[in-house]
């Protein structure tokens, strides 16, 4: 079955800053493992996919790139006559254990896999004694999303957020976040807190960034459950726009492009005293991009380090970035699977590209297509 394309078209982003940021480009120089001429680089055209291999694939994880995901297989579709792949949108740490099941092909994780949780170690059994990489290959970031009547623009900072989701301020008229919002009127109100209550990579993401961000007051760790011991859980990204809009008082977290569909209100993000509240948009995405650095400095195992970037203080730049990444086995040990997932991979990564600004994602900077590029070439 092929995955229908979903969610509303937005054509108002403007994509060019994400395509310029001087420390990822430097961080996405090649490595010993990459060779000249793959994918979409400075000097040459889109790298057209070897077409063959296995005639269905299957692959599931992340809903955070459901709608990326389904422009790559429209393309896929279009590129490959013949070739599909079914994309099952089910949260990521369900994608990651399909993965590693047997159950598909690759998964779509908004978390690499956690060598601490023998992830690792279980996805390269599961890939006959390879190692399996972490590809990052959908951007998007992550809004935070509230429901107060009579308030259509609020400003939060780390340490607020942080207080939250941990249960330490519980009401939208508290003195920290009034602080944040001079001139707001804040009703005296129940903060309800929502999140999502299967295991995602983007719960995962977000409190990384409160624990980078949020100036001691988020001491629950990180990791795919949501830690905060408050609030109520909706499942996906869809399960917590539902609750959000039904309960006066209630603020979440959604990637962006979910919350774009669903018309949800978006707070501002303050990153630095004395700073303007950061928006989040396409341009503010793209300052925060240009602190990414990769894990390892070789490799194809492209494993982000967002620390900079979730307690960034740089002006302008909106600091709550997602990375997707497609988990694939460097070397599968049925060759005709392997040699799809490669084709399938190199579409997504340059005619998959076009028009994923209009559903709220950052194309690929042409310096990180070119390294990802040679760990899709790789694999076998």
């Amino acid at each position: 079955m092929k995955t229908k394309r979903s969610g509303a078209l937005f054509s108002t982003l403007v994509v060019g800053a994400l395509v310029t940021g001087s420390s990822l480009l430097a961080a996405c120089g090649t490595d010993n493992n990459n060779a000249t001429g793959a994918g979409t680089s400075s000097s040459g055209a889109a790298a057209k996919p070897d077409c063959g291999g296995k005639r269905s694939l299957k692959a599931s994880g992340s809903t955070a790139q459901k709608n990326a995901m389904d422009r790559f297989v429209a393309r896929y579709n279009a590129d490959c006559d013949g070739f599909n792949l079914d994309y099952t949108a089910n949260g990521s740490g369900a994608g990651i254990n399909d993965f590693i099941g047997g159950q598909t092909d690759f998964a779509g994780s908004d978390s690499p896999l956690n060598a601490s949780k023998g992830e690792t170690e279980r996805a390269k059994a599961r890939c006959g004694g390879s190692p399996a990489w972490d590809l990052p290959t959908v951007f998007g970031p992550i809004a935070v999303t509230y429901n107060i009547p009579g308030v259509t623009d609020l400003a939060l900072d780390g340490p607020t957020l942080a207080k939250i989701f941990s249960g330490q301020v519980t009401n939208w008229n508290d003195r920290s976040i009034g602080q944040l919002n001079p001139g707001v009127t804040l009703p005296d109100l129940a903060i309800a807190v929502v999140y999502r209550s299967d295991q995602s990579g983007t719960t995962d993401n977000f409190q990384q960034y409160l624990t980078a961000a949020g100036g001691g007051a988020w001491t629950k760790g990180a990791g795919k459950d949501f830690a905060g011991g408050v609030g109520s859980g909706g499942k996906g990204n869809d399960g917590t726009s539902t609750i959000l809009k039904q309960t006066r008082g209630g603020i979440t977290y959604n990637e962006w492009s979910f919350a774009l569909n669903a018309k949800l209100t978006i707070a501002s993000i303050v990153t630095s005293q004395g700073q303007p509240p950061v928006k989040i948009g396409a341009d503010t995405v793209g300052k925060a991009i240009d602190g990414a650095k990769f894990v390892n400095a070789t490799g194809n195992d492209l494993v982000l380090d967002l620390k900079s970037i979730y307690g960034s203080k740089a002006g302008g730049a909106y600091p709550i970035v997602l990375a997707t990444y497609e988990v694939v086995c460097s070397t599968y040990a049925d060759k005709d699977t392997g040699k799809a997932v490669k084709a399938f991979l190199t579409v997504a990564i340059n005619d998959g590209q076009t028009g994923l600004d209009t559903n709220g994602y950052a194309p690929l900077p042409s310096a990180l297509k070119d390294k990802l590029a040679g760990a899709v070439r790789a694999i076998s």
